[in-house]
């Protein structure tokens, strides 16, 4: 419960500051060219608000509305989500919307995405300037990679260390390296070269083809994923009263298999534990749910790993042995960059813009079956926060966020600012307005897009809850 309300705290956070943001942009460009704005809401308010207030001699009502789905900027003489067709009838007034010239309209339209664009590369600058850069380089996982079935069939093997792809360098490991993989013709990676007792002679360069179809959301999303940095499978830590305490396991020793499935690497015990996860999810009874339960786990002892410890355990409900993973930094050294203020500001655009390249190149997965399943809702995006309150996430992933507010805002879909935005370019290249009816029509239908799209994505959420994707 703890963990839910942490996250949702985040949440609501970075949500409530993205929108008021977004459309302060809309309220900053309409008061610059005499727009009267109406309200500015934090939420929605169907039939009923939190909180509201009106300044003298002030036009705009500000409030707080209950359902927390976004907000909005009430434009006089405009044709939005409010449906205020009543105002469409009467004569236009000077300081409504509709009587601006097409250029001051498009800046208010495109305000609230310039803001929440402009707002994460600042974001991602001042991440940079205080906390700097923390990664690892691809090329210095001198253990190599562990590859799935579908990565060895390509010509991957294990301890392949990835260097790069067609000709150019992979770099940070992010998840820019399995996009680059998705779209490259040939990957080159290090392979060792042994003699006939299995010991290292040497390394070689090897340049592996890459089919044409491949696809970053089957790679992420099998089980186990494409390939994964190496890991030995050294307990780092034993929780006490555990299982493993129980039956002799201590920090320092090394996994080395589980009901006789061999396991080198914390790669592989994760995809054994989901495969005793299915079976413990398929039992039917408590006798065949113990039985699951049960395993028979060998680990060897101390560093030098000459002792083995063969033994059978009982795991928590939770399928749980309590036994801490090593940290992927005692293996490989980190690269941390620090910056100064003036130098933060271009790292961060770069890290902003490529994050909304690949934010964008990933959208063509969406119209695929997989693809509209991965669609998430409010409980998908709460989930990508931090299960304890730390800021440089938290700013990390608002910025994330604040990226695809405004890259969602600007598609031309009615309704949202990018159906406005359309319109008004048609205008200004055909020198004609599109009738009121139409774009009153336009906007009925875009909001039901939109209204449809959200069902969709929640209801993703409950089926992952429920366990069906």
């Amino acid at each position: 419960m703890e963990v839910f309300l942490i996250r949702l705290l985040q949440f609501v956070l970075a949500i409530s500051l993205l929108v008021l943001l977004h459309e302060g942009g809309h309220f900053f460009f309409s008061k610059l060219f005499g727009v009267r704005v109406e309200k500015f809401y934090l939420f929605f308010d169907p039939w009923f608000h939190l909180f509201k207030f009106k300044p003298k001699k002030s036009d705009t009502t500000y409030g707080i509305g209950w359902l927390p789905l976004g907000g909005y900027c009430k434009i006089s003489g405009m044709i939005d989500e409010s449906f205020d067709t009543e105002q469409m009838k009467k004569p236009a007034q000077p300081w409504e919307f509709r009587t601006k010239p097409a250029w001051q309209r498009l800046l208010i339209m495109t305000g609230g995405v310039l803001v929440n664009f402009v707002l994460a590369l600042f974001i991602y600058s001042m991440v940079l300037f205080t906390w700097g850069d923390s990664y690892f380089d691809t090329k210095d996982f001198t253990m190599g990679w562990k590859f799935n079935t579908e990565a060895k069939e390509l010509g991957f093997r294990d301890h392949d260390i990835l260097v790069g792809f067609d000709g150019k360098e992979f770099g940070k490991f992010n998840v820019d390296v399995y996009r680059n993989i998705t779209d490259a013709k040939t990957v080159q990676v290090i392979r060792n070269t042994t003699d006939a007792t299995g010991k290292v002679t040497g390394s070689k360069k090897i340049d592996i083809a890459m089919p044409e179809d491949m696809s970053l959301l089957a790679m992420l999303k099998n089980e186990p994923v494409f390939a994964r940095p190496f890991v030995p499978a050294e307990i780092d830590s034993v929780m006490p009263g555990s299982p493993a305490e129980k039956v002799g396991i201590r920090k320092g020793d090394r996994l080395l298999a589980i009901n006789g499935k061999a396991i080198d690497s914390w790669n592989e015990f994760k995809f054994e534990h989901g495969v005793l996860t299915d079976m413990l999810a398929a039992a039917v009874s408590h006798a065949d749910s113990m039985k699951v339960r049960t395993v028979t786990v060998s680990v060897a002892r101390g560093k030098a790993g000459r002792d083995t410890l063969n033994t059978t355990l009982t795991m928590t409900p939770d399928l749980l042995l309590g036994v801490g993973q090593t940290s992927i930094a005692k293996y490989y050294k980190p690269v941390n960059v620090e910056y100064g203020f003036i130098e933060s500001i271009p790292a961060g655009i770069a890290y902003g813009w490529n994050t909304l390249a690949g934010y964008v190149g990933d959208m063509r997965y969406i119209f695929s079956a997989e693809g509209a399943k991965s669609l998430g809702g409010f409980g998908a995006i709460g989930s990508l926060f931090p299960p304890t309150w730390d800021w440089h996430s938290f700013w990390l992933m608002t910025a994330f966020l604040s990226i695809i507010l405004a890259f969602m805002n600007i598609l031309p879909i009615p309704a949202l600012d990018g159906g406005h935005v359309l319109f008004l370019l048609y205008e200004m290249i055909t020198r004609r307005k599109p009738s009121e009816k139409f774009l009153i029509y336009a906007e009925y239908a875009g909001f039901g897009i939109l209204i449809l799209l959200m069902v969709v994505a929640n209801l993703n959420d409950i089926l992952r809850w429920l366990g069906y994707f």
